[in-house]
């Protein structure tokens, strides 16, 4: 363990600080016991209503749909740009208030839906636009910073250790992804090629390095944890 004041690492049966004196917790070291505030077996638990946030966040997106659609419906008589105002609200409920529709949301099936969500959303804006950059950008742009993302956020919930490896991993795909995009933007909308995807690729590259030699290097990472106090 360390010292919460000046971070220097403390024998396990150590009371106080030898450098700064500050006095350190330790399970083994007994408390004044407190009176209790509740009787045993009655602690009260916070009550919460899913049913009532859930029907705040359908009234606050229903109110800026209706809005948007009496707005567009006044202009000419047409829809013109209703559906792209009402695609981007319903990504925002899919993100932030179906979860809350469920007592323990899964994030491994969550954030794919949110992934989903959005290239759909952008299929209907192809073809509202009759342009033909879905297939050739937008799907494997999405889709690949999306394998990156749940790949990342299923390995965090389902593996308990190697946490610093799992970031280290996707900062280092997410650098080799940019050369991807660049590359596409060239095929798709003929903007030439000049390797500025590398610069973030190094960027990334180090980040992740860092990351994985920390989780290899474990002087390394105790000294970034007496700094940091993680």
């Amino acid at each position: 363990m360390y010292c919460i004041n000046c971070g220097v690492k403390l024998a396990d049966t150590e009371k106080k600080c030898p450098l700064c004196g500050t006095v350190v917790y330790h399970p083994d070291i007994k408390r004044p016991e407190a009176r209790p505030l509740y009787p045993n077996n009655r602690t009260p638990k916070p009550q919460t209503n899913p049913k009532v946030i859930n029907g705040f966040f359908i009234i606050m997106l229903l109110i800026p749909m209706l809005i948007c659609f009496l707005a567009d419906l006044k202009r000419d008589g047409n829809l013109d740009w209703f559906g792209y105002a009402a695609g981007g609200l319903l990504l925002g409920y899919i993100a932030i208030a179906l979860p809350m529709w469920f007592k323990r949301p899964n994030p491994v099936i969550f954030v794919p839906c949110n992934f989903a969500a959005i290239l759909l959303y952008l299929l209907y804006i192809n073809h509202t636009l009759d342009s033909n950059w879905f297939m050739s950008f937008a799907f494997p742009v999405v889709g690949g910073f999306g394998l990156i993302v749940c790949a990342m956020v299923a390995l965090m919930r389902y593996v308990r250790r190697g946490a610093l490896y799992i970031f280290g991993g996707g900062f280092i795909a997410f650098g080799g992804f940019m050369l991807l995009v660049e590359f596409l933007l060239d095929i798709t909308f003929g903007i030439p090629f000049i390797a500025w995807s590398v610069y973030p690729l190094i960027a990334f590259v180090l980040l992740g390095g860092g990351l994985i030699y920390l989780a290899i290097n474990k002087s390394a990472r105790e000294s970034m944890e007496r700094k940091l106090f993680f």
